[in-house]
């Protein structure tokens, strides 16, 4: 590796961002704090009817609801019209939803669930609990949370609004709660999918729920359009006459229609983040980084287990080492981040600890690994993989064209790959198709089974979108993750969580490399919708028009 190499490295990105990077950094800060409180107390009562159109920063989803997962496109849709049992709110705690409580015996071997009254399916069939009985055995348990079920032996309807679950293992509260108001424990309805497949169930494109919200009409390539639930269970709601998600193929598309006010409000970054001084000082749009608590989004990178190379952890640190993250964060994400040291992002106030083994930019390092693991430079390369980067986001793409001299530099011969989100998820979850993988994962502040699952052996499930794809399976590892799946004490769970973080910052199978700062984008019209911690989920019940 040469200086000069590096050089032409820095010099790649630095030529395309140059401009982007000085107009996004130019009186930047001051313009894009939090959305104000004294914007919010001016507006008065809640108003009723009128149209929202919504986005977020990536594309169409491959079905409108996708049990198990499929990423946050599926979950922007599904959760207008699917709901869950609680909710975490903006302040963390955990409040009804479907269900009015969750109360769990004094061994935390089992639980009462109180279900919400008056509630129906927007077929106008009743919900009970049979459908959360059907719901934990069909869908939760054996498909969306997987390991954070596993010890349940039995859910059962005592009456029509009463569930009663009974474990095999003392299971935390808060573990539990997190659970039930996770991203992927949508209740669907048992009278319209018991005895079906979940998982190609026709259903799935034309959901039906208990939401404020209910499918309307999808134009595949163009919007969504949903119909108001006036049977909705509570009062009033929704304040909206209609609500449209849309999809823009690019992110200047997006910047275009808020400006215009085609579009009304946008998550998980929408726009390169050099357009947003410019959208803020227009008057017409407003900024808002909060709702994100339990949903932290990172840039990530993955080796595939099953591959040459990679496969060896000496080889995986040291491609680490050859990788300068503040270099993506100032000249991708235009200074938007921060790197991330472990799968525990530092946002998580409960179980983030940063003593863990770090991979600071170090080429000469990184060439020294390779060395010492017999793969010498030489004519032609040290050896070959396969790099494909998801490019469901801008920075992706960009971030792959950058990985790729990264590892060039240090004698690393690299074929890249910049895919679309149905290529992506198809060959690195159904084919791993790929050495090294660029993507994206969000990260709740309760790490089982979402971030774990990572890393776990029954995390590996072929075609199951976000999980452990790498095929990377340690005793130690799913020893410990079953220990934080049952541990009820706080402190001993934190002590386990932080064993967890260190090994995965060892074996590094997976890991983020950018900490992403996540921003909402919304026209200065659109009043209240962000009361979670997970914004993308938002039913929209609540948000309402201020004109």
């Amino acid at each position: 590796m040469s200086a000069h190499s590096s050089h032409t490295r820095r010099a790649f990105l630095a030529q395309t961002a140059r401009g982007s990077l000085l107009a996004a950094t130019a009186g930047l800060l001051p313009s894009v704090g939090l959305l104000g409180s004294a914007w919010a107390a001016d507006a008065g009562a809640p108003k009723r009817g009128g149209s929202l159109v919504v986005t977020w920063g990536g594309l169409e989803p491959q079905a409108l609801f996708v049990p198990g997962g499929g990423g946050s496109s599926p979950f922007l849709t599904s959760t207008k019209i699917l709901e869950r049992l609680l909710k975490l709110d903006e302040k963390l705690e955990f409040q009804p939803a479907l269900a009015e409580s969750v109360t769990p015996a004094d061994d935390f071997k089992s639980y009462v669930i109180k279900l919400r009254p008056n509630v129906t399916w927007h077929d106008g069939k009743p919900f009970t609990s049979d459908d959360v009985v059907f719901n934990f055995d069909a869908h939760w348990k054996p498909i969306s949370a997987g390991v954070a079920l596993k010890s349940l032996q039995k859910a059962e309807a005592i009456d029509p609004l009463t569930v009663k679950l009974t474990f095999g293992t003392p299971i935390p509260e808060f573990f539990l709660k997190s659970t039930l108001a996770g991203q992927y424990q949508l209740v669907v309805p048992k009278h319209l999918y018991d005895g079906r497949d979940l998982i190609t169930n026709p259903l799935n494109n034309t959901p039906v729920g208990t939401g404020p919200w209910k499918y309307g009409q999808w134009n595949r390539g163009s919007h969504l359009a949903y119909v108001r639930n006036d049977k909705y269970w509570s009062p009033n709601k929704p304040n909206l006459d209609k609500l449209i998600v849309r999809w823009w193929s690019d992110p200047a598309s997006r910047a275009a229609a808020l400006e215009t006010g085609e579009l009304g409000l946008a998550y998980s970054n929408p726009v390169p983040a050099r357009e947003i001084d410019r959208l803020v000082k227009t008057g017409k749009v407003v900024l808002d980084t909060r709702g994100y608590e339990n949903s932290a989004w990172a840039s990530s990178i993955e080796f595939n287990q099953r591959r040459e190379h990679v496969k060896r952890r000496e080889v995986r640190q040291a491609i680490l080492h050859a990788i300068d993250r503040q270099f993506i964060i100032d000249t991708i994400y235009f200074g938007r981040g921060k790197p991330a040291v472990s799968p525990v992002l530092s946002s998580n106030a409960l179980f983030f600890n940063g003593d863990v083994p770090t991979y600071a930019f170090d080429p000469k390092r990184a060439a020294k690994l390779l060395d010492d693991a017999g793969l010498p430079e030489k004519p032609g390369g040290r050896f070959t993989v396969n790099l494909l980067a998801a490019a469901w986001f801008e920075e992706n793409a960009k971030l792959g064209q950058y990985v790729k001299q990264a590892l060039e530099d240090i004698g690393i011969t690299v074929k890249l790959d910049s895919a679309d989100r149905a290529t992506a998820l198809k060959r690195i979850y159904g084919d791993y198709d790929y050495d090294i993988a660029l993507s994206n994962y969000t990260s709740p502040i309760e790490l089982v089974p979402v971030v774990t699952q990572y890393y776990t052996t029954d995390g590996i499930v072929k075609g199951g979108a976000f999980r452990n794809a790498t095929g990377y399976s340690n005793p130690e590892m799913d020893e410990i993750v079953g220990k934080l799946t049952i541990e009820t004490d706080p402190e001993k769970r934190k002590q386990l969580a932080h064993a967890f973080a260190k090994l995965a910052a060892t074996d590094v199978p997976f890991l983020p490399l950018i900490e992403m700062q996540s921003f909402t984008l919304a026209s200065k019209a659109v009043r209240d919708f962000n009361t979670g911690a997970n914004i993308q989920g938002e039913a929209l019940a609540d948000v309402w028009l201020d004109k």
